[in-house]
């Protein structure tokens, strides 16, 4: 007998609302990513469900309910990308944590990876089946409202093993919406981040380097072209900072309005400027009037758009300066394709380089407006293709000038007598300043290795009392050079962090004789007395670094003999012995002119002088106590500092210094002795990849008698040992296809090359070089530039000392 019917339907109706709940309690685990420890990013785009509230008033409880439940979509792409859209997205997202060894709850980041949204609040479960609103954050709160202070938002979860957890994403902005959603492991996601700094860092550093190269132009040749340029550089570079999040991140961390507000008034200033530009390199009121005036519409756009970044909505003003920035790049292009049509020359560069910026503008555009994924070659396709096009409009602008130059020349030639010698003097003004255009990019130190080289080679040539007595000068004054070009390198290494201090065995009364031995003639050129003051009672062999430390003396004793004129100047060292080593006090003393101090500290800044008018007495780079006091604290030491006008001054320097365990004398650098042979038996190979300084190096080996081989680099220099009979090497440290220190380590692994003497050439004697070099078995080493006392000493030591070494290495 079967059941009544009403009681059928009861049961049908209750098995319905059963099964209806056990689906509401399975969605979630069904439509989880699951994912375990081993996982270090996982891209979430295809695993999100989406629901686009149009009129934006649904809350957390509605989006949550059973009624909106079956509005959700599943996102079938790898970046939400909505465009410019009014509505608010909400996004559904189901995590499922299954690790395969640990039990423990786990930390993962969550990341959305758009910096320009407005608002974006995560909900997660409370525990009471319901949502709470865990983090509110967006460009148009502050900064410190992320709850980790990085340019991309990123959220903390912790995830329970085996308990799926649901979160909602509420998103809302007036620009572009674009959810571009990854979940990272912490160790993932910090491995990733140095890869986006570096081009970030790429991006940033051209358009920085361009904007400098193109103001110092500007400043040399005053074309006006040059400043617009730069402005146009500087706001689409700073567009490109508002634009990446590092705006908001470093610059406007709490200006939430201007973080909004200065995306488009940057778009709007680099199509001013970038549209005024473009009508003064490419003289677009002279062959295209139609062009001309439409680029003068654009930068009233432009200045329109800046207007209304400031004082309309952000999304009109935004909207607007996206279209803007479609017709400027087509415009622009269509100018430069126009010009080039025209037979101006400049206008091939012009185009290549819009042709870069137009693909990568087009490209980001697009992905703005949501035609295309966000991925990271459309995130940063602008960027990219600014970089590009910054770089190859530099190109453009020294090829006008060139071009200018060559149109000046073509007139002044068919002048009269007067204008073509005028002509000549303007050629030559040019040509004097390209050069030093190009020789400030350069180092000095390698010509001036070959001056002073070469002055070196004088001497040893018959000169007359007047030629010799100008080969003096011209030597002191390039010795000066290249003292004031050390000290530069040093304040630079200084400030870089690449000096470091040694600790090794030095003799005092060895450093302070040399001390002496230098400066003690000076002083008496000047007619001053030069008095060396020592205790008796300190012991002689000390550790510490005993270059450095002579460096820094050596520029408080130039000060003092440049500014005495009458008197003396004493060095005066002293010291007490403490626990762990000599506490060694020198004062420098001088009974010149004296000086008030300055109140800001500012006598030992760099490149400053007490008097620093264009008529003052005292030449110098105002470096040289600036270079002390950094070299006194890297020993750790102190200096001070005592004076007063008219009454001489008195620095003050106190370091502590270590003394070996054991009284031992400190040991020569080489063994030197009778000669065994002359240098007319001995080959010397000098392996210099620079041709000035190979020829120097070759002449002053010549001079004194050796046999001379040459090879440009190290490669060329092993092939070289293979094949001849070489006694000694003379190898520079910096060289292409392979540099000395790995030629070195070649030259030692040769059959009998481990006791060929190979002498080192560096540029940097006083950085890190000096130990490099015998680290990598180099028997010693001289510093450029090369002196001809030096060579001829160190190869008397090392090469003349020595028997001859039967067979080839």
């Amino acid at each position: 007998m079967g059941l009544p019917a009403w009681p059928k339907r009861a049961l049908r109706g209750d098995m319905r609302h059963w099964l209806i709940l056990i689906l509401v309690l399975l969605s979630p685990l069904a439509g989880a990513v699951s994912f375990d420890e081993h996982t270090g990013r996982l891209p979430l785009g295809h695993e999100i469900d989406v629901f686009e509230d149009v009129r934006g008033t649904a809350g957390i409880a509605d989006i949550t309910s059973a009624a909106l439940a079956g509005s959700f979509r599943r996102h079938d792409r790898d970046v939400l990308n909505a465009g410019y859209s009014r509505s608010v997205f909400w996004l559904r997202l189901d995590l499922d944590y299954r690790p395969q060894a640990s039990s423990d709850p786990a930390h993962w980041l969550l990341e959305l990876a758009y910096p320009p949204l407005d608002r974006l609040d995560l909900y997660l479960p409370d525990g009471a089946g319901g949502y709470r609103l865990a983090q509110r954050t967006g460009d148009t709160l502050p900064f410190s409202s992320r709850p980790i202070a990085l340019t991309n938002y990123l959220f903390d979860l912790k995830l329970e093993p085996g308990k799926p957890l649901r979160a909602y994403l509420r998103l809302e902005s007036q620009g572009s919406i674009q959810a571009p959603l990854t979940l990272w492991s912490p160790k993932a996601y910090m491995e990733s981040q140095p890869g986006n700094v570096y081009v970030l860092g790429i991006i940033y550093g051209v358009l920085l380097v361009m904007m400098l190269y193109n103001l110092f132009i500007f400043l040399s040749v005053r074309d006006t072209s040059y400043l617009y340029y730069i402005l146009y550089i500087a706001s689409f570079g700073l567009y490109q900072v508002s634009v990446n999040g590092a705006g908001i991140e470093y610059f406007w961390p709490n200006n939430p309005w201007w973080a909004n507000a200065s995306t488009p008034f940057l778009i709007g200033s680099a199509a001013l400027f970038g549209c005024q530009f473009a009508r003064r390199f490419l003289h677009t009121g002279e062959h295209s009037p139609w062009v001309d005036r439409t680029l003068l519409l654009l930068m009233g756009i432009g200045a329109l758009v800046m207007l209304l970044a400031l004082s309309a909505s952000y999304a009109l003003s935004l909207r607007l300066a996206t279209y803007l920035a479609l017709a400027f790049v087509v415009v622009i292009f269509s100018a430069g394709i126009l010009a080039w049509l025209r037979g101006m020359r400049v206008a091939r560069y012009f185009i290549f380089a819009w042709t870069a910026f137009l693909l990568g503008g087009t490209v980001n555009t697009l992905m703005v407006l949501g035609f295309l994924p966000n991925v990271f070659l459309t995130m940063y396709a602008s960027q990219i293709g600014s970089a590009l096009e910054v770089g190859l409009l530099s190109l453009a602008l020294a090829d006008r000038i060139n071009a200018m130059k060559e149109e000046r020349t073509r007139i002044l030639q068919e002048s009269s007598r007067k204008l073509e010698q005028l002509n000549l003097e303007l050629a030559n003004s040019n040509r004097l300043k390209d050069e030093f255009l190009a020789t400030v990019t350069h180092e000095l130190r390698t010509p001036m290795s070959g001056v002073i080289g070469s002055l070196e080679l004088m001497q040893t040539v018959p000169m007359d009392i007047e030629l010799a007595q100008y080969q003096k000068t011209a030597s002191g004054s390039a010795r000066d050079m290249m003292r004031m070009v050390n000290d530069i390198l040093a304040l630079i290494e200084l400030r870089a962090g690449k000096l470091y201090p040694r600790r090794e065995p030095f003799s005092l009364r060895g450093l302070l004789d040399s001390l002496r031995a230098q400066y003690a003639p000076r002083a008496e050129e000047k007619g001053l007395r030069f008095v060396l003051q020592l205790d008796e009672s300190l012991p002689d062999t000390l550790e510490g670094d005993t270059g450095k430390l002579a460096q820094a003396l050596g520029y408080l004793l130039d000060n003092a003999i440049k500014f005495t004129h009458q008197g003396g100047v004493t060095l005066r060292v002293g010291g007490r012995r403490q626990a762990d080593g000599i506490l060694l006090s020198i004062d420098v003393e001088d009974s010149g002119i004296g000086f008030e101090t300055p109140k800001d500290d500012s006598l030992y800044q760099r490149f400053y002088q007490l008097d620093g008018s264009l008529t003052r007495e005292y030449g110098g780079l105002g470096i040289g106590l600036a270079l002390c006091r950094k070299l006194t604290a890297l020993l750790g030491g102190e200096l001070h500092h005592e004076s007063a006008p008219g009454s001489g001054s008195r620095f003050s320097l106190e370091l502590l210094l270590g003394q070996p365990a054991q009284s031992v004398a400190v040991p020569p650098r080489r063994a030197g002795g009778q000669a065994l042979r002359g240098p007319e038996q001995c080959t010397v190979l000098v392996v210099e990849d620079n041709a000035i300084n190979q020829l120097v190096i070759r002449g002053m080996l010549l001079k004194l008698g050796y046999r001379v081989r040459t090879a440009d680099n190290g490669a060329e220099a092993i092939e070289l040992l293979r094949r001849e009979a070489i006694d000694a090497v003379l190898l520079d440290c910096q060289m292409p296809v392979m540099d000395g220190f790995a030629t070195c380590r070649a030259i030692r692994a040769l059959p009998h090359g481990a006791e060929l003497p190979v002498l080192a050439i560096t540029a940097h004697s006083h950085s890190g070089d000096r130990e490099r070099c015998l680290a990598a078995g180099m028997s010693d080493y001289l510093a450029k530039p090369v002196k001809f006392e030096e060579l001829q000493t160190l190869l008397h030591d090392w090469l003349l000392c020595q028997p001859a070494r039967p067979g080839l290495v």
